[in-house]
C-alpha cells in the first residue's frame, strides 16, 4: 500500500524497465557510467531496446557522452523524437538549450522540466530505459523514484572514503524508500601506467568493504583525453 501522500507511480509508456544510475555525489563519473551502461546493452543485442535519459538539468552530460547535438523533432502529437547513436535512443535538456548556457532555475521549473523529459518524449517501446539522474540526493531523485517504477539502481563511487561515506548514506535512502540496488562500481579504481601496464590504486581500495557486487572502471589516459 502506498504510503499517505506520496504520488501513484506511473510507467513511462512503452518502457518495460528503468534502471536508475546513482551517486551520492558529483565526479565521480555516473554520466561515463551511464552511457557505457546503456551503450553495452545496445550492443549486447542489437535486438534489445535501449533509451538514455538525461536527468541532470543543470549540467547535461550525455549529449557530450553520446557525441550528439541539435533540437529534437516533435510527432504530431507536440512529442519530443529522442537522437538516436550507437542504436541508443537519447533524450536530454542538452538538446533543448544553447551549450553555453547555464540553468537557474528554481524547483518548480526543474520539476517542470523533469516531467517533460520523463512524459512528453516518443520513446517508442523500449525493453531497457538508462537514467543518468542528478548527483546526491534532492529533489530530483526523489521525484524519479516517487513518480515512476524503478526496476534497480546502480550505485557510482569512487574508491576514497569520502565519496565512499556518501554512496553509502545514498544507499540507506534507497533502502528505505523500497528500491532495488543492482550493485556499485567502482569508478577510477586504477591507474595503468602506458608504458608498462603496470595498475595503481591511487584511491585505495574501499568500495569493496560496501558492496556484494562489484563493477570496477579503470581511470584510462584515452578516456581523460
Amino acid at each position: 500500500m502506498m504510503a499517505k501522500g506520496l504520488p501513484q507511480k506511473k510507467p513511462i509508456a512503452g518502457v518495460k524497465d528503468v534502471i536508475l544510475v546513482a551517486s551520492g555525489k558529483g565526479g565521480v563519473g555516473k554520466s561515463t557510467v551511464s552511457a557505457n551502461l546503456a551503450t553495452a546493452l545496445a550492443t549486447l543485442d542489437p535486438s534489445f531496446s535501449v533509451g538514455l535519459l538525461d536527468a541532470d538539468v543543470f549540467g547535461p552530460s550525455i549529449p557530450y557522452m553520446m557525441n550528439l547535438s541539435g533540437e529534437p523533432l516533435l510527432t504530431d502529437d507536440n512529442k519530443m523524437i529522442p537522437l538516436v547513436n550507437y542504436n541508443v535512443k537519447c533524450m536530454s535538456m542538452g538538446f533543448l538549450i544553447e551549450e553555453k548556457s547555464a540553468v537557474v532555475w528554481r524547483g518548480l521549473m526543474v520539476m517542470g522540466a523533469l516531467e517533460r523529459l520523463l512524459r512528453q518524449v516518443d520513446w517508442g517501446t523500449l525493453d531497457c530505459l538508462v537514467v543518468d539522474s542528478p548527483p546526491g540526493t534532492g529533489d530530483t531523485l526523489l521525484s524519479l523514484i516517487q513518480n515512476i517504477p524503478i526496476s534497480g539502481v546502480v550505485m557510482v563511487s569512487t574508491p576514497e572514503r569520502l565519496a565512499l561515506q556518501v554512496v553509502r548514506r545514498g544507499a540507506t535512502m534507497l533502502q528505505k524508500l523500497s528500491v532495488p540496488i543492482i550493485g556499485i562500481v567502482q569508478n577510477m579504481s586504477v591507474v595503468e601506467c602506458p608504458r608498462c601496464s603496470h595498475q595503481i590504486s591511487i584511491f585505495g581500495d574501499g568500495t569493496k568493504k560496501i558492496a556484494d557486487e562489484l563493477g570496477e572502471c579503470p581511470k584510462q589516459v584515452q578516456v581523460l583525453r
